[in-house]
């Protein structure tokens, strides 16, 4: 069982729970070696989508995943990102900054560690969070490119019209005019 992979469930108590938490995996087809009390020894790790499922079926019947301490770190990380992309009198300070204030961390270990937790680059992360921002304001049709453009941190329309390419392929004129290309759910960034 070296190479599997622990996660930890509060409030197990008893063989009762083992055999409840087991009959949830069991029900959620996720694969798993070994259930004790207060820990899942699985062969992988799981998908979001599929942590997720566990935790509200864990959630019903009294327990709670708990989540590593690197996942918990990333998780504050987007939502600080979140936060400073909705939080325009902010943008006075750059991104490493904003989150630097909110998170007690090093830049650079906070970056090093969401590259390795999400094939990505904090900033790989923003540029895909901003587009999808602007793709929810286009859809809305309540603001005009310029408008979209402050609202989301570009300088100009060029350079949203620039990003925006580079994501999606299209020019945000285009994607109004089609509305073929959907937007990505927030957590699928």
């Amino acid at each position: 069982m070296a190479h599997d992979i622990k996660v930890s469930v509060k409030n197990m108590v008893c063989p009762r729970c083992i055999m409840t938490v087991e009959r949830i995996l069991d029900s959620l087809s996720i694969p798993y070696n070994k259930v004790e009390l207060g820990e899942i020894f699985m062969p992988q790790v799981l998908s979001d989508e599929t942590s997720d499922k566990l935790k509200h079926e864990l959630q019903k019947t009294g327990f709670e995943l708990i989540e590593s301490r690197v996942h918990k770190i990333v998780s504050d990380v987007k939502l600080a990102i979140a936060e400073y992309l909705e939080n325009t009198t902010d943008r006075k300070m750059n991104l490493s900054a904003f989150i630097n204030n909110r998170l007690a961390y090093d830049y650079s270990y906070l970056s090093d560690l969401f590259s390795n937790i999400e094939s990505k680059s904090i900033e790989q992360y923003f540029i895909e969070l901003r587009i999808e921002k602007v793709k929810e304001l286009i859809v809305y049709d309540q603001l005009s490119f310029t408008e979209i453009a402050f609202r989301t941190g570009f300088s100009s329309v060029h350079h949203l019209s620039a990003q925006f390419r580079k994501v999606t392929g299209l020019t945000p004129s285009h994607f109004k005019n089609i509305r073929s290309v959907k937007r990505k759910p927030l957590d699928g960034i």
